[in-house]
């Protein structure tokens, strides 16, 4: 997670003066310049010996021509390479445990230049782990990049802060108290220059450590991909669930009342014309059909047979055809994944209920679109509009069932029309 503010940032920003920011980027540099010092004197320790080799070489060269060269001067340089090339072998086993510890420390100085707290996640071995390799190379950075900057940041700031200290105790030669009265005046005039220059260079340095050392998934962020997939996987199980019911309806429910609606229709032709059996008889069946075209209907609706076999385009001509409204469908042809079509087919379908219910529609257009791996469906209506999903509507569970396939639901709706709904929906190509 990124922080909001830190030393970086807040170098930017007007009265940085005045607060503490500057106070915490000084201490930030100064123990920086501390750490890369250490760092630099444990990396440079395994090329002493071979710097004093290179140094009795020098000695030995300067001597005067023709003199003797002294006995031990070969032993000691042989030794010493060989004590260097040692050092060396044993600073490169150790240097992932030391860029590990180092870097949870950097983590822990970090609070000094950044508020956000500074977690970091490992997972497997310490030589397999991405994020050891991303502590050496910060112990590299912070060992011997960090010093150069430092020396010459240093350099300016002693200087500049010194000046007026040097004019007072007259530790400089000055021409007039003129010059040494505009020295010192200029120094003191740099010194918020050095700040905001000190507090730039740490914060730079705090943003680098942060990418390297805290670069790892935020823990908070798992969660909620796991929440998001806990709730595609509960609208898949709706899903299947409902193709199950629409099973049961179709196998079991709608069979009986078919042999029964057969039933009351032989009952009918069997009892007198007039009589009351026959009058409540046939007031039965006429019911019994009623109830079988609803529940053809309600069938029809939960999972329609040709959306399953003909695709997203074929089910919303269909609908379209079956509509009161004059309906204008401009889908793309093909097959999409069956959660994309299912979501689709019920915007468009609830969308044209609602606009002959409530807007008092006549004509509607629906359009779908794949472009760019995004399904976009949009039916557009010329009813009154009005529509109010806060209040409560198909259209708040189309807006949770769009956001369980990862997509959205936008509806724009004013007083006296037009209606608009889009979805757009992710869709493989």
């Amino acid at each position: 997670m990124t922080s909001t503010t830190t030393l970086l940032r807040a170098v930017m920003r007007p009265g940085f003066l005045l607060s503490t920011w500057p106070w915490r980027g000084i201490a930030y540099t100064l123990t920086t310049a501390v750490a890369s010092g250490l760092l630099w004197l444990v990396l440079s320790f395994p090329l002493a010996p071979l710097a004093l080799a290179v140094g009795v070489l020098k000695a030995e060269g300067a001597r005067a021509v023709g003199a003797a060269p002294h006995w031990w001067a070969g032993t000691y340089v042989s030794v010493a390479v060989a004590l260097s090339l040692v050092g060396v072998g044993l600073l490169a086993l150790t240097v992932p445990r030391l860029a590990t510890a180092v870097a949870g420390i950097e983590r822990w100085r970090l609070r000094l230049a950044d508020d956000a707290p500074a977690v970091a996640r490992r997972s497997g071995n310490l030589y397999t782990d991405p994020a050891t390799w991303r502590s050496v190379a910060y112990l590299l950075l912070l060992g011997i990049v960090a010093p150069v900057w430092l020396g010459v940041l240093g350099l300016a700031g002693l200087l500049v802060v010194s000046t007026p200290i040097a004019v007072h105790y007259r530790l400089v030669t000055m021409e007039s108290t003129g010059s040494a009265v505009s020295r010192a005046v200029l120094g003191l005039v740099l010194i918020p220059a050095v700040l905001y220059l000190t507090s730039a260079f740490g914060g730079g340095h705090a943003a680098l450590t942060r990418l390297l050392l805290c670069c790892e998934p935020d823990p908070a962020a798992a969660e909620l991909v796991e929440v998001t997939r806990s709730r595609a996987r509960l609208a898949d199980a709706f899903d299947a669930e409902r193709h199950r019911i629409e099973r049961d309806l179709h196998d079991v429910a709608q069979q009986r009342l078919v042999s029964l609606t057969m039933q009351l229709g032989l009952a009918r032709l069997d009892l007198p014309s007039g009589s009351p059996a026959a009058v409540a008889v046939a007031s039965a069946h006429d019911h019994a059909k009623t109830l079988m075209a609803e529940l053809r209907d309600l069938i029809r609706g939960i999972s329609p047979q040709t959306l399953r076999e003909l695709g997203l385009r074929a089910a919303i001509e269909e609908l379209a055809a079956g509509s009161p409204l004059r309906v204008h469908v401009d889908v793309d042809p093909g097959r999409f994944p069956p959660a994309v079509e299912t979501v689709a087919y019920a915007a468009v379908s609830e969308a044209l209920a609602n606009a002959v219910k409530h807007a008092a529609a006549t004509e509607a257009t629906v359009a779908a679109r794949r472009s760019g791996g995004m399904l976009t469906v949009q039916v557009r209506d010329d009813g009154h509009g009005g529509a109010d999903p806060s209040r409560g509507s198909g259209i708040t569970g189309l807006a949770d069932r769009a956001a369980a396939a990862g997509g959205r639901l936008l509806l724009s709706s004013p007083p006296g029309g037009p209606t608009t709904l889009r979805v757009e929906l992710p869709c493989a190509s």
